[in-house]
């Protein structure tokens, strides 16, 4: 009983282990593949899973971001992470809005970035944030119904 009871037990082992390497080539083949706006191999999983995702495309990187509103430039920008629930309820509709009303909204990562979103001060996401001059003018936190987001770009960013 005890010998089978090794082989059991060792025949999981070895399945886990080819799980996990199975995986790993996995997440390394879609960073391989895909256009990856973070610079970095070392992203969350659920970040990864995104990569290829149009609804999660046009990322822009604290730098960028910090560059754009130093300089004065207007940006609209959705802060979300990856792991959120209302995220993933909003941005099925968000990101789709911003396109067809040609709003360049950019998106920040706070499951990537999340430090540095203390700077434009995000206390929950996902929040959209439109900056005029280099300074905030407008900002919608929390889920809302797809006709506040429709109002706040025509109110804000295509005046």
């Amino acid at each position: 009983m005890g010998k089978k009871m090794l082989i059991i037990i060792g025949a999981i082992v070895v399945l886990f282990i080819a799980l996990y390497f199975v995986v790993d080539y996995k997440n390394n083949q879609a960073l391989d593949n895909s256009e990856n706006p973070y610079g970095s191999k070392e992203l969350d999983q659920a970040t990864i899973d995104q990569l290829d995702d149009p609804l999660y495309q046009n990322q822009i990187l604290p730098e960028q971001l910090s560059e754009t509103l130093n300089n004065g430039e207007e940006a609209t920008v959705y802060f979300y992470s990856p792991v959120c629930v209302y995220c993933q309820n909003t941005t099925p509709y968000l990101a789709p809005l911003a396109e067809d009303m040609d709003v360049d909204m950019k998106k920040f990562n706070l499951l990537e970035f999340g430090q540095e979103g203390t700077a434009y001060n995000i206390e929950s996401t996902p929040t959209l944030v439109h900056y005029e001059d280099g300074e905030e003018v407008a900002r919608l936190v929390g889920q809302q119904a797809e006709e506040d987001y429709e109002a706040f770009f025509n109110e804000y960013v295509l005046e």
